[in-house]
Order: C-alpha cells, then sequence, then structure tokens
C-alpha cells in the first residue's frame, strides 16, 4: 500500500497508529542520512527532503477522523505527538483538542500561539468552547468572547455558569424549534430550507411564541402523517425533561432506561433553553468510567502516558503514601505476634491466604456498591438490607473457602487445630471485608466525597491487617 493512499473503510484506528508510527520514523531516518551527506546546497536539499516526507503523513492526518486523529495524538511520546499535531490543519484544531484527553489537550495547548487558540475555538459551538474554556489562557477565552455576537456570549456565559457535573454542562443550544399552531407541510418547508439539522436531531421541540416547551414532535411523525395536520395534532406533550441544573448522573440514567437520543432543558418557567443529546451523554459516562478507575486505584487524575516522570510520580504519590502508613500498620501488628510466628512456622506461609481472599472479596463489595450508588439504587430504605446481604455472602465464602482451605491446611501440616483456626480466620475476615466493604464509599459518600476515590486502596489495607491480627490471634489463643 502507498504511503499517500487514503483511509479506507476497513482500516482500524490501530492500522492508522502503526502507519503513522512507520511514516514519522521513515522521516526521522531519512532526514539523518540527508543531514550527514556532504553536498553543495546541503540547505536546501534537506529542506526539500523534508517537505517531501512530511507530505505523505500529512495527507493521510487529512482523512482521519478528529477523534482518530486525537487517539493516535495520546498514544504518541510528546515529540512525535507535537510534529503530528503540527501538521493537521488549523481549521480542525478545535475539533481535535476537544476529542483528546485532558492530559494531552495541556501539552497541545502549551505548544501553541494565544492567536492560533482564539482561531482554533472560534470555529466551535459555544457549548463546545465551554468545554474548553477551564483549559485555556484567560487573555484567550476574552479574546473569543469578543468576536461572539451578543446571543452567543450569552449562552457561553451560560454554559460556562453551570457545574461540571450538571445537565446544563452538557447541554447544547443547536436545536429546532417549531409552533403547535403550524401544519406538518409548514415544518416540512422549514426543514428544506435548513442547510443541514443539528446532530442526533430525532425530534422537534414544540414551543410557544414565549417559547415554552409544549412538547416534541418525531421526526417520524412528520413523515408517517397527512401533511395538512396541525403540529399540535400528532406532537407527543408528554416528554422527558430536564432542568440545568440536574445532576448529569440522573440524565444519564434517563437516557439510557427511556433510550433516548435527545432530550430538551427547561428553566423553572417551563421556558426552552437547550438540549442533551446521546453522543455528549455517552462522553460523560465515559469520563465517569474512567474517572472512577482511576480513583478505586488511588490515582488523583488523569494521566498522560508519555508525561515527564516527576509529574507522574506526583500524580501517584497521595495514595502511596497512605498505603505505605497502612502497610506499617500491618508489619506492626505482624510484630505483635513474632514469638507466635516463631514457634510455629507454618503461620507465616498461611496469613497471606487470609489477607488477600479478605481484599479480593472487599473491592468486589466495594464495586458493587459504588456502581449501585452511581445508578442510584442505594437509598436509606435498602441500605440495611444490603448490609445483611454482605454479611450473609461472606458467611458463606468463609463457610465454603475457608473449609477448603482448612482441609488444605490440615493435609499440608497435619494438624486439624490449625486447619479449624484457618477456616474461622478466613470467614471473620471475609465479614470485616464486607462490613467495610458497605461501610467506606457509603462514609465517604455521606461526606460529600466520590465513595470511588481509594476505596480499593482502604478496604485492602483493612484486610491486610484485620486478617493477620485475626489469624495470628487465633492461633496464638488456641494453638499456642
Amino acid at each position: 500500500m502507498s504511503d499517500l493512499e487514503e483511509t479506507k473503510p476497513h482500516e482500524s484506528v490501530q492500522d492508522n497508529l502503526q502507519l503513522v508510527i512507520a511514516l514519522l520514523a521513515k522521516h526521522r531516518v531519512v532526514e539523518q542520512l540527508v543531514h550527514k551527506q556532504e553536498m553543495p546546497r546541503h540547505e536546501l536539499v534537506e529542506s526539500l527532503v523534508h517537505k517531501q516526507n512530511i507530505v505523505g503523513l500529512q495527507k493521510k492526518l487529512d482523512t482521519m477522523h478528529p477523534a482518530d486523529v486525537a487517539f493516535i495524538l495520546e498514544a504518541l511520546p510528546l515529540e512525535d505527538r507535537l510534529v503530528v499535531w503540527n501538521l493537521v490543519k488549523a481549521d480542525r484544531d478545535g475539533e481535535i483538542l476537544l476529542e483528546v484527553s485532558d492530559a494531552v489537550r495541556a501539552t497541545l495547548i502549551a505548544d501553541m500561539e494565544p492567536e492560533e487558540l482564539v482561531a482554533a475555538t472560534e470555529q466551535l459551538d459555544t457549548d463546545e468552547i465551554a468545554d474548553l474554556a477551564p483549559d485555556l489562557p484567560e487573555e484567550v477565552i476574552e479574546d473569543v468572547f469578543q468576536s461572539l455576537s451578543t446571543e452567543e456570549r450569552e449562552q457561553l456565559r451560560a454554559a460556562m455558569s453551570y457545574p461540571e457535573h450538571s445537565v446544563g454542562a452538557l447541554m447544547d443550544f443547536e436545536m429546532v424549534t417549531i409552533r403547535e399552531d403550524v401544519t406538518l407541510e409548514v415544518v416540512l418547508r422549514y426543514l428544506r430550507r435548513l442547510d443541514d439539522l443539528p446532530d442526533h436531531t430525532d425530534q422537534l421541540f414544540v414551543v410557544d411564541r414565549g417559547d415554552i416547551l409544549k412538547g416534541v414532535l418525531p421526526i417520524g411523525r412528520v413523515l408517517v402523517n397527512d401533511p395538512d395536520k396541525l403540529v399540535a395534532e400528532v406532537m407527543a406533550p408528554e416528554v422527558t425533561r430536564f432542568r440545568p441544573g440536574q445532576m448529569a448522573d440522573e440524565a444519564a440514567q434517563a437516557f439510557e432506561r427511556y433510550e433516548l437520543v435527545s432530550a430538551p432543558v427547561v428553566d423553572d418557567h417551563g421556558e426552552l433553553v437547550g438540549r442533551v443529546t446521546v453522543a455528549a451523554v455517552m462522553d460523560y459516562i465515559r469520563d465517569e468510567t474512567e474517572s472512577d478507575m482511576l480513583n478505586l486505584a488511588g490515582l488523583r487524575e488523569g494521566e498522560d502516558i508519555f508525561s515527564s516522570v516527576w509529574k507522574s510520580a506526583k500524580n501517584r504519590w497521595t495514595w502511596l503514601a497512605v498505603n505505605l502508613v497502612t502497610a506499617f500498620i500491618a508489619s506492626r501488628v505482624i510484630g505483635i505476634f513474632e514469638g507466635s510466628i516463631e514457634k510455629l512456622v507454618a503461620l507465616a506461609a498461611l496469613m497471606p491466604i487470609v489477607a488477600g481472599i479478605g481484599g479480593n472479596s472487599g473491592n468486589q463489595t466495594i464495586t458493587m456498591l459504588v456502581r449501585a450508588m452511581a445508578l442510584g439504587q442505594i437509598h436509606s430504605a435498602n441500605a440495611r438490607a444490603l448490609f445483611m446481604k454482605e454479611i450473609a455472602i461472606s458467611l458463606l465464602n468463609g463457610v465454603v473457602w475457608g473449609g477448603i482451605f482448612g482441609v488444605f491446611a490440615t493435609l499440608l501440616y497435619h494438624s486439624a487445630p490449625l486447619g479449624l483456626v484457618m477456616m474461622a480466620a478466613m470467614t471473620l475476615n471475609l465479614v470485616v471485608a464486607a462490613v467495610f466493604g458497605v461501610f467506606i464509599p457509603m462514609l465517604m459518600h455521606r461526606l460529600g466525597h466520590d465513595p470511588a476515590v481509594g476505596s480499593s486502596v482502604l478496604i485492602t489495607a483493612i484486610t491486610d491487617s484485620g486478617g493477620f491480627f485475626i489469624f495470628l490471634g487465633l492461633a496464638t489463643w488456641f494453638l499456642l
């Protein structure tokens, strides 16, 4: 396949990434060879070779979707990333900045001049500008404001005023509105005059002269009904609607439950102020999922995989420090029973099993609980029932798996009492894991924190220290 060949439908983003990497490698090799050669007019030849090698890569990038370009930028080391970024056409900068992760976006913005940032931002809709605004320098935002119309300025101010996890932050202002007292024929003629429809337009919003939402008109009803019918006759007056201040989680759940493509957003007076689309909701769900994964692992924020060692290390320090403290506590628990371990060496071999299975069980409980909290399924009326269920599960698992490991310990060390201690310790540690697996995320939620933040680190620390204490304590009491 030629380097200049355009993207084919069967090409995946991984194929494109490998091609870009190959083109970059070829570019570096050829430039190094030319640079080492001694020839007349060396600088001119070097410049021509550089342009010739880079043009293939630029043409390839021009054929890619902005999301694919964003993926490639995230997968490249900083030096190569900036080479590719500088080859992207200026009129696509804004779209690509929206697609990349926050960490990678920061590296791209740092490489751009203020006038480049203004030009890239001006190409975006007001809701998209609001998404980029937190990452842009203040002087760039001021210049962008000056370039907008009065209506667009008001929309941008409104979009930037909503909290990050609210419906207002997901809302966009591109939508088609119609009156209820016109015919479907009038609606069709109106739609034909538009250059195109906003993305994810599955329904038109019916409003009165004061922009109060009266209902929605699905596009399908426009097509299958008599053109002479009035909008009021075929519209759907009952519609799922949101307020700008509502939590985005509620909107995400509603989109999933009712299989929505778009939904109106109204203010306290019922006036239509914007809409939420499935694309915005999917982006929000993806970001929240990634955030929860990072939080469970004890990372403070998303990380550019090619960021500096110092920056990456700082991102991981907080919970590593917590883990170091908890590990020291666990070591002190073991230290209390040094005499017991010296008398019965088998304890040293078996105690990691008790701690490990407790940590695994606790993480399972936390994962299920955090998911249920995100879906809004946990409330005061069912919290007790959930707690008792987790205790019952831990007791059952303790008896089953503790019994299995108890038999194993008995056969291995020829000691039935040791097997019974093993079973009892595993059962008790699983109960501890269940109790704190429910308590930790609920407490963090009650305190207004993300229940996923550091929960995995905390439950592991508790089950390690608790497992060591329970097992070694029982062994000291009954075996020595």
